[in-house]
C-alpha cells in the first residue's frame, strides 16, 4: 500500500512551488501533465521528484498546448489530472479549457503568473488576471481563486480539486512569480485528517451500463448544429453557474462599517493593501479593506453591499486595470468614485500605498 504523502499537520519552510506541489499530493491527485515554463518550473520538477515515492505520475508533453488537452484527457479518464503553467502557455491552454468548460470536464490548473504581453518577462505580475477568468472563447464558466500566500497556496490548491469535481467547471488556482519563488512558512496537513472532503473521481468515458438505459448519457460534445441547440445548452450552463456561485463565492473585508476609503487589491497585493490599512487606521483615517479571493465568480454582492457606504474606492493591482474593470463591472450603477493604482508588473509595497491615500 503506497504510503500518505502527509500525515499531521507539519510546519514547513519552502517556496510556493513547492506548496503547490505537496498539496497536489495532499489532494491525493494521481497524475501531472505539464511543460515548462518559468516561474512555475518547479511545481514540475518537485511534483517528479516526489511522485513515484507516493505512486503518482507525471507526463511531460511537447507543448502547452498538449498539456492542457492531456490533461482533459486524463480527467476524463477518471483520474485527478492537473496542470501547471505561466504566461504564454497559459494562453496556448485556453483552447483545451474552453473545451473543458463545453464538455464540463473538472480541470485543476496552477497559474504562476509572469509579466506580459508576450513572453515579456519571468518575474512576476498580476498581468494573467483577464486571461484566466475569461481566455477562452464562450462564457467564462470557470472558478478562480487568488491567492495571497504559500499557505493559501496548499489551501486553494487542495479546495480545487474539490469544487472542480464538485462543480464540473474547470478550477483555477491563480498565483503570481513572487510566490512561485520566494520561501515563507506554511503548515501542511491531510485535508482528510481535518474533514476536509477530498474530490471523487469517475471516468466519463467507459463506464459500465448501457447509456440512457441503465445509466444517464455522458452527453460529452463541444460541437453543435444550431445556434438553438447551443443556446439551449449554454442557457443550463449559465443556470448551473449562477446557482453554484453564493456556495463558491469568497472574500476578505475589514473595517469597512465606518470606512471612508476601501482600498481594494487581490492576490499578493492584498496583503500590501491590508498592511496599509492598519497603517492609516493608526493615524485616524477612516480606511476600509475588500480582497475578492474568487475572481471568478467575483463576489458581487458583498462589494455592492459595501461601497455605497464610501466616498472612494482605490484599487491597487500589479496590472493596467484587470481588476479595476471586474470592480467596475460589479459596480454597474453605483456612483461611487473609483481611483486607480496600477503598476503593471511591479510589486506594490504598503509603504507606497499609504503615501498614495494619504497625499
Amino acid at each position: 500500500m503506497v504510503e500518505k504523502a502527509i500525515t499531521g499537520e507539519k510546519r514547513a519552510f519552502m517556496t510556493g512551488n513547492e506548496a503547490v506541489a505537496w498539496a497536489a499530493l495532499a489532494a491525493e491527485a494521481e497524475i501531472m501533465y505539464g511543460y515548462p515554463i518559468t516561474p512555475q518550473n518547479e511545481i514540475m520538477h518537485y511534483w517528479t521528484r516526489l511522485a513515484p515515492k507516493y505512486g503518482r505520475k507525471f507526463l511531460q508533453t511537447e507543448d502547452e498546448i498538449s498539456a492542457g488537452f492531456t490533461t482533459c484527457g486524463g480527467v476524463l479518464a477518471g483520474k485527478r489530472a492537473f496542470t501547471a503553467t505561466a504566461g504564454p502557455g497559459n494562453i496556448l491552454m485556453q483552447e483545451a479549457m474552453s473545451m473543458a468548460e463545453m464538455l464540463r470536464i473538472p480541470t485543476v490548473v496552477v497559474v504562476q503568473q509572469r509579466g506580459g504581453p508576450s513572453t515579456a518577462t519571468v518575474i512576476y505580475s498580476q498581468q494573467e488576471t483577464t486571461l484566466t477568468c475569461f481566455g477562452g472563447n464562450g462564457e467564462g464558466l470557470r472558478i478562480v481563486y487568488s491567492t495571497s500566500s504559500h499557505q493559501e497556496l496548499f489551501d486553494y490548491t487542495i479546495k480545487a480539486f474539490q469544487i472542480a469535481w464538485k462543480y464540473r467547471f474547470p478550477t483555477f488556482v491563480l498565483g503570481d512569480g513572487y510566490q512561485a519563488k520566494m520561501r515563507e512558512s506554511l503548515y501542511l496537513y491531510n485535508p482528510e485528517e481535518k474533514g476536509i472532503p477530498l474530490a471523487e473521481p469517475y471516468p466519463f468515458l467507459g463506464q459500465e451500463g448501457r447509456p440512457g438505459v441503465e445509466r444517464e448519457p455522458s452527453h460529452l460534445r463541444n460541437t453543435y448544429n444550431t445556434e438553438e441547440e447551443l443556446y439551449q445548452i449554454i442557457s443550463r450552463y449559465v443556470e448551473d453557474y449562477e446557482r453554484m456561485t453564493p456556495e463558491v463565492v469568497e472574500y476578505q473585508a475589514s473595517d469597512f462599517e465606518d470606512a471612508e476609503i476601501v482600498l481594494i487589491a487581490h492576490g499578493i497585493v492584498s496583503r500590501a493593501a491590508r498592511a496599509a490599512v492598519k497603517a492609516l487606521r493608526s493615524e485616524g483615517l477612516k480606511v476600509g479593506y475588500f480582497r475578492p479571493i474568487t475572481l471568478r465568480p467575483f463576489p458581487v454582492g458583498k462589494l455592492r453591499e459595501i461601497a455605497p457606504k464610501a466616498k472612494k474606492l482605490v484599487v491597487a493591482e500589479s496590472a493596467q486595470g484587470q481588476l479595476f474593470k471586474l470592480v467596475q463591472e460589479a459596480l454597474y450603477g453605483e456612483t461611487v468614485p473609483l481611483e486607480p493604482y496600477f503598476k503593471p508588473g511591479l510589486g506594490i509595497t504598503s509603504e507606497e500605498l499609504v503615501e498614495f491615500i494619504m497625499f
